[in-house]
């Protein structure tokens, strides 16, 4: 009754029937007060409940009862096999089992785990605080050539220790048909690709996965040669044309209208393809050479905000908002993108370091050229990249612009047509007015916005 009073001190004790009262002291009693025919099962209790808690975290299953919480489970039933075989009436003892853990120490199950996997990224996560992050660190796993419209371009797939996803790098640059030192243009080859990766490949392994120099067939197979020293720049020859372009699935897949993406590509290809003029002192035999340069494509949808969130960002671009705003009321920064890996990858080719060759950035927007050059890209120029409508936009020429425009094949789905449209301009004069892409708003045809 000590203890029902103190449950309920404001409760007088005839409002409460006394089976309800030895009720309670039954159930909150530590010791059973009648005779105890059967053992308690609270005691067992413990680590089962700890076993099923165990089991609904992600490195631990039900299945780890008997092995790691309760050990003596199975030993017991062992015993209790042999006593039967025994055939004995003679009472034996039965051995309690102690609950054993064989969990190590919760400071050293806390602590991070590094994977020591090279070409995939792994997250380190640490409880203490946040670590520093390592450098970036990119290999080329594959390189094949790729027929386009504007002549045959290098594809170049990449892993990091970044994150999981395969970047590209589409190199336009005829001299690696040719085993030849005496081109004028030094190649645009992958270090990481001709390195040697271990003692036992072939090469046929190294061919295979594109490590090799001319054009393969089946009657021309050369493998290369790790390059023991870069190959210097000259001075005569003009610098690569480089354009970092992020994944764009609605813009280069399905031809959509609402940004220039897919143009972009398509234009970044065809202009890094044309031929490049030469000063009069470069080459007594030459005037011109083909065009050289690198597309780099980097897996990151939407300015970064990924594919799901651009088709919502979408939704509210038709209820009026512009891209930017979309982004923000989605919870995102208005550009998320990142360089660190495009430089590495661009080092790796000999591009854009202060020992190899500088480049000439297509771009309209200072935040990437500025991005860019902090991470040590060595940018020598920025070349703008006009909008092809706007380019042919004119109050002389509009009507003849427009229709030759069109007419010729490109890479994306958009190919060598120009993107136009009322949510194109849109978007256009967004970029120009809130986020300060270096591009003449006259061109937008008198529909700038004030």
């Amino acid at each position: 009754m000590a203890l029902t009073e103190s449950f309920y001190p404001n409760i007088s004790s005839p409002l409460l029937a006394e089976s309800d009262t030895a009720l309670l002291d039954v159930l909150t009693s530590p010791r059973w007060q009648g005779v105890q025919k059967f053992s308690r099962r609270d005691a067992a209790l413990d680590p089962l409940l700890l076993a099923v808690a165990a089991s609904a975290g992600t490195h631990t299953t039900r299945n780890h009862y008997h092995h790691d919480f309760f050990p003596g489970a199975q030993a017991d039933a062992v015993a209790r096999g042999k006593r039967a075989s025994e055939n004995t009436n003679k009472p034996q003892e039965r051995k309690r089992m102690s609950y054993v853990s064989k969990q190590g120490p919760r400071r050293l199950r806390l602590q991070p785990t590094i994977s020591l996997q090279p070409a995939i990224a792994s997250q380190v996560i640490s409880l203490a605080g946040p670590s520093p992050i390592s450098s970036i660190e990119v290999k080329c796993m594959a390189r094949t050539r790729i027929p386009t419209p504007y002549g045959p371009v290098f594809l170049h797939l990449y892993h990091n220790n970044r994150d999981n996803k395969e970047h590209l790098a589409i190199v336009v640059d005829s001299a690696q048909y040719s085993d030849d030192s005496s081109v004028l243009a030094p190649p645009i080859r992958s270090s990481s690709l001709d390195a040697v990766w271990n003692d036992d490949e072939t090469d046929m392994d190294r061919i295979i996965r594109g490590a090799y120099v001319g054009k393969l067939s089946a009657t021309s197979q050369h493998p290369s040669r790790p390059s023991l020293h870069q190959p210097s720049p000259t001075a005569s020859i003009p610098s690569p044309l480089v354009r970092i372009h992020s994944e764009c699935f609605t813009g280069e897949t399905v031809g959509s209208m609402r940004c220039d993406c897919g143009e972009q590509l398509d234009e970044a290809i065809r202009l890094i393809s044309e031929p490049i003029s030469l000063p009069s002192n470069a080459s007594p035999n030459s005037r011109t050479i083909p065009g050289r340069g690198a597309v780099i494509y980097l897996k990151q949808e939407g300015r970064g905000i990924g594919l799901l969130s651009k088709i919502r960002a979408y939704n509210l671009q038709d209820l009026g908002h512009d891209t930017v705003t979309a982004n923000l009321m989605l919870g995102h920064q208005a550009d998320e993108r990142g360089y660190e890996i495009a430089v590495a990858i661009l080092r790796d080719l000999g591009l854009g370091s202060e020992l190899g060759e500088g480049v000439r950035l297509l771009t309209n927007n200072p935040d990437k050229v500025q991005a860019l050059e902090k991470e040590g890209l060595r940018v020598v120029e920025r070349v703008q990249m006009v909008p092809r409508s706007w380019r042919h936009r004119s109050h002389s020429q509009a009507d003849a612009g427009e229709a030759d425009l069109g007419k010729t094949a490109g890479v994306t789905m958009i190919g060598g047509e120009a993107v136009r449209g009322e949510d194109l301009d849109k978007y256009l004069r967004t970029k120009i007015l809130r986020m300060g892409h270096m591009l003449p708003l006259y061109l937008a045809g008198g529909q700038a916005e004030s």
